[in-house]
């Protein structure tokens, strides 16, 4: 019994002698290092897309009309802006957007939407996806409002 208890003594000993000896330090991938460092310092400069407003409540309208805005957006990164897409959530909602151009740092732009309220009525939320080369690549700008039947 008592080599039975000195065997398991020394088990637990040598486990734990083996398990400390793993120092997670030396399993780092030095190359995946370097690429997080890499990436990280690539986000500080970065473009930042920044709109004076990003939602836009069109109120009341009636079936039919059609509702027009413009989202002013500003450049506040350190390097060139770039909207590669702005896909619409229906065919009701048409975007413009500044195609393949680079907007500066501190530069402006706009994008252009039109809503069609034919055949929309009762509330309504619409949104505008905006594919970019920002941290977060996508962006959604909406509008909403309430379409009366004529």
């Amino acid at each position: 019994m008592k080599k039975n208890y000195y065997m398991l003594i020394a088990g637990i000993i040598c486990f734990m002698y083996i398990s400390c000896d793993n120092n997670p330090t030396k399993k780092i991938n030095q190359q995946n290092l370097l690429e997080t460092e890499k990436r990280l310092e690539q986000e500080s400069v970065l473009p930042i897309l920044k709109f004076d407003f990003d939602t836009y409540d069109f109120g009341e309208v009636t079936d039919g009309e059609i509702v027009e805005v413009d989202y002013t957006f500003k450049n506040t990164g350190e390097s060139n802006l770039i909207i590669y897409d702005a896909s619409a959530s229906c065919g009701c909602t048409v975007p413009e957007y500044p195609k393949d151009k680079e907007i500066k740092p501190g530069e402006s732009g706009v994008i252009k939407a039109r809503f069609d309220s034919s055949g929309q009525t009762g509330k309504q939320v619409k949104s505008i996806t905006l594919t970019t080369n920002t941290k977060n690549s996508k962006k959604i700008i909406r509008m909403s409002g309430f379409v009366i039947n004529k």
